[in-house]
């Protein structure tokens, strides 16, 4: 599996952004699919998970009502839809692919990983 995040930018708090991830290979539609994030010096942290068939997400508490996952495996995309942000959001943001039916919070759970989108929100 291959992936490739965009939709990345700059955005004053308050507003929105939505991220996507497009994956290619045969098993996409069958693998669990996540965000997760990173800031300077820090470790990469979970911000949502969604299973192979949407059916079963999960939030870091820190985006829970703010931010969406979702997926459409017709087109081999997963999405984040990014509402209310805070210039504490302000990372690189990675989506990730889990091996076939499992997904998880942790970034050890994941086998592939997209090159990463930078997300900045100013105050």
């Amino acid at each position: 599996v291959q992936l490739q995040a965009s939709g990345g930018g700059l955005v004053q708090a308050g507003g929105s952004l939505r991220l996507s991830c497009a994956g290619s290979g045969r098993t996409f539609s069958r693998n669990g699919m996540g965000w997760f994030r990173q800031t300077p010096g820090k470790e990469r942290e979970f911000v949502a998970a969604i299973s192979w068939n949407g059916g079963r997400t999960d939030y870091a508490d820190s985006v829970k009502g703010r931010f969406t996952i979702s997926r459409d495996n017709t087109k081999n995309t997963e999405y984040l839809q990014m509402n209310s942000l805070k210039p504490e959001d302000t990372a690189v943001y990675y989506c990730a692919a889990a091996g076939l039916f499992r997904y998880g919070n942790s970034p050890n759970d994941y086998d592939y990983w997209g090159q990463g989108t930078e997300v900045t929100v100013s105050s």
